[in-house]
């Protein structure tokens, strides 16, 4: 085996397991987490945060599926210095693997707070026995590892998720609590936020190097892109599931102190002992599935894009990867808070690359000059809104709104002065 094989499963993978491992590397504990508690706390409106990777997958599959397939590379920095240069490439190497860091640090995270009610052990020691568990599963066989672990996970979770709302809803009621209108529903969770994130979510996902991994293991550009149309479907309707399960824990009076403990609080009351068990597996297999997949594409970007090493042998990706997974846990523990917005924050250099990405792929005329200066707009004004407007000044608002526009047109302006 050489490391095309161990980090791209030899670019043969057919559509139902790409699908399937699509669907398992977005669909995760942390983003079901910090949803299905936006259904505890804002009731049915919660309902519209689904479609942020409906709108945000299918924009995807629509613009770069068979372009990253075309392509073919090791990892998605690659394009950057076929594209733009060596220069280039390196930087968003280091961006990336910096930002995929952050992601997989907060799934860690979220994987010990739902782990903690069954063992109740110390945070440090209950996330070092998980990633450990995870590692030794996956770290031999590279992709074709990950991807047979994520058709397993993708079948129990296709089973799981309704039975999860069947037993909310034969939870036995604690109190009456008043209903909320459609005003009220949208104070807890505003429009403004739901949109912002849509728009956030299709120019990040672009770029997004474990997904540009996966579609590039394709067996062809066909595949690629029916895989990631069925795949933003079918995540649309489990991420709707977890929410409407919060939402029935909602109006059955439930109590909680903190509404990210939603999920977890249903899997240990609502469902029978037999199934309880079960659920604990197949939480940890979505974990596992999302984290080994991050992993694996920060591997690419150390090997394929950062070190640039030509060495074939296996080993040095096992080394990149156990590297990966130890500072994703330290932290884990050290530095990650509320799930949802640091999710979010990490996506800020993600969307700055949005412009270079896309003129990259669709525009002669995009230049280097064009590229970096959309890169620094992009990266400054997001910076700027997170520390002026803040989490709840709703940063992400005019991150979007603005920002996008500015990335775009920063990048039509830099490129058409270099060409006169």
């Amino acid at each position: 085996m050489n490391n095309i094989d161990y980090l791209l499963a030899s670019r043969h993978t057919k559509l139902f397991p790409l699908i399937a491992t699509l669907v398992m590397t977005e669909f995760n504990t942390a983003t079901l987490i910090s949803f299905s508690s936006l259904g505890y706390l804002a009731s049915y409106w919660a309902l519209a945060m689904p479609f942020i990777f409906l709108f945000g997958l299918l924009f995807y599959t629509v613009t770069v599926a068979k372009k990253w397939k075309e392509f073919n590379g090791i990892s998605v920095a690659q394009f950057f210095a076929v594209r733009y240069g060596r220069r280039l490439e390196l930087i968003v190497a280091v961006v990336l693997f910096l930002a995929m860091l952050g992601f997989s640090s907060v799934y860690v995270k979220s994987l010990a707070l739902l782990f903690l009610p069954l063992f109740k052990l110390n945070p440090w020691g209950l996330s070092a026995i998980l990633v450990i568990t995870i590692l030794f599963l996956t770290i031999r066989g590279g992709l074709r590892s990950i991807i047979t672990l994520d058709m397993f996970s993708f079948a129990f979770v296709i089973i799981f998720f309704p039975l999860l709302v069947y037993h909310s809803y034969r939870l036995p009621t604690h109190a009456i609590l008043p209903d909320l209108n459609l005003l009220q529903m949208q104070k807890l969770l505003p429009l403004k936020f739901v949109i912002s994130l849509i728009i956030l979510t299709m120019f990040s996902y672009i770029i997004a190097p474990w997904y540009g991994q996966k579609i590039v293991s394709a067996n062809s550009p066909k595949t690629a892109y029916f895989a990631a149309l069925i795949a933003a479907i079918v995540i649309f309707i489990l991420y709707g599931l977890g929410i409407l399960a919060c939402i029935i824990l909602r109006s059955k009076g439930v109590s909680l102190d903190n509404r990210e403990l939603g999920l977890p609080y249903l899997i240990y009351n609502a469902l029978p002992s037999s199934l309880q068990k079960i659920s604990y597996i197949i939480l940890f297999f979505i974990a596992a599935s999302t984290l080994t997949g991050v992993w694996n594409a920060m591997v690419t970007l150390l090997v394929g894009s950062i070190l640039k090493t030509k060495s074939q042998k296996v080993s040095t990706s096992k080394v990149c990867m156990l590297i990966c997974a130890v500072a994703a846990y330290i932290i884990a523990n050290t530095f990650i808070d509320n799930i949802l917005n640091k999710m979010i924050l990490f996506n800020i250099p993600i969307v700055a690359f949005s412009f270079a990405l896309l003129a990259g792929f669709y525009w002669k005329g995009a230049s280097l000059t064009g590229a970096y200066l959309s890169i620094i707009v992009g990266i400054m004004w997001g910076c700027f809104c997170y520390f002026h407007f803040n989490e709840n000044g709703l940063y992400t608002w005019y991150w979007a709104i603005y920002g996008v526009p500015l990335i775009f047109m920063t990048g039509f302006l830099g490129s058409s002065l270099e060409s006169v």
